[in-house]
């Protein structure tokens, strides 16, 4: 069965930074696909980023360079930098297992996501 846990949501103002955090509990972050969505309030959940098992990555359009998907093998966790918060940025961010393997991966193809963790972006 598939177990992520997220965390590192917060409240940041318009400007800021946060740094997310999902580790799996059930297997290895680098064997699979994973990525981060959004959903924000009143809208429909979206993907942000996703990264392969080789270490490839991919971005929504929105992202536009503020977002840095990472992870650490040696912690068994991947990781979601937001820089350049804005308050469109707010909601529930989820780390997802995606569709893709070792080579690619689908920002929008979450097959997988855990509970999520809260954002939010206001002055």
């Amino acid at each position: 069965q598939l177990q992520v846990v997220e965390s590192g949501g917060g409240l940041v103002q318009p400007g800021g930074s946060l740094r997310l955090s999902c580790v799996p509990s059930t297997f290895n972050v680098d064997s699979r696909a994973m990525g981060w969505l959004r959903q924000a309030p009143g809208k429909e959940r979206e993907g942000v980023s996703c990264m392969s098992g080789n270490g490839n990555t991919k971005y929504a359009d929105f992202v536009k360079g503020r977002f840095t998907i990472s992870r650490d093998t040696a912690k068994n966790t991947m990781y979601l930098q937001l820089n350049s918060l804005k308050p469109e940025d707010s909601g529930v961010y989820y780390c997802a297992v995606v569709r893709g393997g070792v080579r690619h991966c689908v920002v929008d193809g979450a097959d997988y996501w855990g509970k999520g963790t809260l954002v939010t972006v206001s002055s």
